[in-house]
């Protein structure tokens, strides 16, 4: 899952939420530099990712994209099910993508001090930007595609893999609806074990 998935599926959890989003910087025994309650949102981001990269759906979903990019198709659909989810009027009413936006950068913002530099220095454009709220336009989605290909090693280019997604967004779109419940209620059952 990507950064919209992963602050959602927090559950407005404000540490759950921090480590959610720091996972990625934190490497190895750093995490347990962070409190009780951030460690816990890190090992949930780990095990939300571990679910969604070993589901059936996800499998299928890659397959759309592999030729383009190959082992980056995982990154990529992260990508799309951001998109899908904040589209899904089942998961945000009219108004909640935003509202949910803006409280995740406030949360973000009052644990500042405690955020990875790599994601201090992100957050300002993550916000100013509003990359969560606009994981709903395609425009926004190919700009996440951009930032997939200059973490990548050796992708040139997201135009080849966003031209997959436009030719089979609705096959896309059924991968998410078949997907989603799945994760979000593997997350509700990891956080009542927390």
């Amino acid at each position: 899952m990507n950064l919209l998935a992963h602050a959602y599926l927090s559950f407005g959890r404000p540490e759950i939420l921090v480590g959610n989003m720091i996972s990625d910087f934190v490497k190895g025994k750093k995490k347990f530099d962070y409190s009780e309650g951030i460690q816990k949102g890190i090992n949930l981001h780990r095990q939300i990712d571990a679910f969604t990269d070993d589901h059936p759906v996800t499998k299928h979903a890659k397959t759309f994209l592999h030729p383009a990019v190959r082992l980056y198709s995982g990154a990529f659909v992260d990508v799309i099910y951001d998109h899908f989810l904040a589209n899904d009027s089942a998961q945000f009413a009219e108004g909640e993508l935003l509202q949910q936006s803006i409280a995740t950068y406030e949360v973000l913002n009052n644990f500042y001090d405690v955020l990875p530099v790599r994601l201090q220095q992100m957050l300002p454009y993550m916000a100013s930007q509003n990359w969560l709220y606009n994981y709903r336009t395609l425009d926004g989605i190919e700009k996440s595609f951009g930032g997939v290909v200059r973490r990548s090693l050796y992708l040139s280019s997201g135009n080849e893999p966003f031209r997959l997604f436009k030719e089979n967004y609705a096959a896309l779109q059924k991968c998410y609806f078949d997907f989603f419940p799945d994760v979000k209620a593997f997350t509700i059952g990891q956080l009542k074990q927390a």
